[in-house]
């Protein structure tokens, strides 16, 4: 451990408890000692210990006792037992009640030293899972994706009130929406947050390989089974697995999934033995699932299994009065990374930025922020600093479109800038209506008709 370790020490017979303080002193430990279970109560009302080395047989309150008590107030601090007369049965209970190992007397200061290191090195790693957790639950609270448009305040909106529970989930969005930030942030928001979260792209995987991916196989399952392998399922149960790009999954797969989905168990490939499960599911697709069930290619009892609670997740033009909110915060995010002073985006590098199409996304925005501080030789980013085709008249998307040869469907273009035009207003307005519509040159009557209108 990166501090002096703190030891506990509780023996009766004070002499050897002497001794065996000096020695682990010597080691580097801090050790302080006592001589019965009720003193070390006392301590521990006060003081926290890394490790309790205590005898089982003492006067008055027993080690098991000591054992229980702590684990019921510092599950986390390792415990030691030591004992002039083994038992088979208190050597379970021991182990039963959360003790980390039990020794015999005479012991071996050697081998007991080697169980004291032992047992602060999973102090150790216990403290950093757990300051690992943080991070991650840090790194993904609701308030860390970025967004102020209407269309993410309902993405918001549903994943707070979805993250407490264990409903499927659903994710539908174009590619680099960000469907997996949003598995996460539920997950981690969840009562889920310390279990497994386990991440798998449908679409990735070859046909022949998704089925062991996801429940594993036995070994001589098929030619190249060499061990038995856990699957992705077998590895989240307790947590969370997300299966990304869902709409690619063979259709011979489907079948077997569904089963899984209706009886919480699976089997292995090549095994006839069933694990249960206890995981939540998360899905996600930018595929059209509703013309895959129409052509066959998905089957529609599987899309009810997963259509529990949908998430729609909006383009970024969709919501393009984030990319202002987003475009800084990975500025700030990559100038880090790179250890770069914080650099300024101009007024026209931020006009450009708004009005580009962006067909790749938030993930194809973010990609763009980096490639341009990488490459940057100023401060400020100008649009000649953005790649060319963010800048280039032919690809900006005018706000009025052109009339295809074939015609348009008029009130769908015209509600879709009438979207876009209110998201924006309603971003530098910080969502006041009155401001919003002073803006668009109407009333706040017509603004709020109009919102609900369109489904904002």
């Amino acid at each position: 451990m990166s501090q002096t370790a703190q030891i506990l020490l509780i023996d009766d017979e004070k002499e050897s408890c002497l001794a065996l303080s000096t020695l682990l002193r010597q080691v580097g430990y801090a050790v302080t000692s006592t001589h019965s279970g009720e003193a070390a109560l006392d301590l521990l009302q006060n003081q926290s210990f890394d490790l309790i080395i205590s005898d089982l047989f003492l006067p008055g309150i027993s080690g098991i006792d000591i054992l229980k008590k702590v684990k019921e107030s510092s599950p986390r601090t390792c415990f030691i037992l030591i004992t002039g007369n083994a038992s088979a049965e208190t050597a379970v209970e021991a182990m039963k009640e959360g003790a980390f190992d039990y020794v015999t007397k005479p012991f071996n200061f050697e081998k007991l030293k080697l169980q004291v290191a032992k047992a602060l090195e999973k102090i150790q790693l216990l403290a950093e899972n757990q300051y690992l957790r943080q991070q991650l639950h840090g790194r993904y609270r609701f308030d860390n994706i970025i967004g102020s448009s209407l269309p993410m305040q309902k993405v918001f909106s549903r994943m707070e009130k979805v993250a407490a529970t264990d409903s499927t989930i659903l994710i539908l969005g174009a590619s680099g929406t960000g469907k997996e930030l949003v598995a996460k942030a539920i997950h981690y928001n969840s009562h889920r947050r310390d279990k497994p979260f386990v991440a798998i792209n449908c679409g990735a995987i070859p046909a022949d390989l998704l089925e062991s991916e996801l429940f594993g196989h036995v070994k001589g399952a098929f030619t190249s089974a060499i061990a038995d392998k856990a699957g992705k399922f077998e590895v989240a149960n307790g947590g969370t697995i997300f299966l990304d790009e869902i709409g690619n999954m063979p259709l011979q797969l489907q079948m077997k999934f569904l089963r899984v989905l209706q009886e919480y168990e699976f089997e292995r490939v090549g095994s006839t033995n069933k694990i249960r499960m206890n995981i939540r599911l998360i899905s996600a697709t930018n595929a059209d699932i509703t013309k895959a069930i129409s052509n066959g290619s998905f089957r529609e009892d599987l899309y009810y299994r997963l259509n529990v609670i949908p998430i729609n997740l909006p383009s970024l033009n969709q919501r393009r009065g984030d990319i202002p909110l987003l475009a800084r915060h990975f500025l700030e995010k990559i100038c880090t990374e790179m250890n770069r002073p914080l650099m300024h985006i101009s007024k026209e590098s931020l006009q450009a930025l708004e009005t580009y199409h962006w067909p790749g996304n938030v993930r194809e925005l973010e990609n763009v922020i980096e490639r341009t501080v990488a490459l940057a030789d100023n401060e400020n980013i100008e649009p000649e600093d953005l790649p060319p085709n963010i800048v280039e008249n032919e690809n900006i998307q005018p706000l009025m479109p052109q009339l295809p040869e074939g015609g348009t469907d008029m009130p769908a273009v015209v509600a879709d800038i009438e979207r876009q035009m209110i998201g924006l207003a309603m971003t530098r307005s910080t969502g006041v209506k009155a401001r919003a519509a002073e803006l668009l040159g109407i009333n706040r009557t017509t603004l709020v008709e109009k919102i609900k209108r369109l489904g904002l």
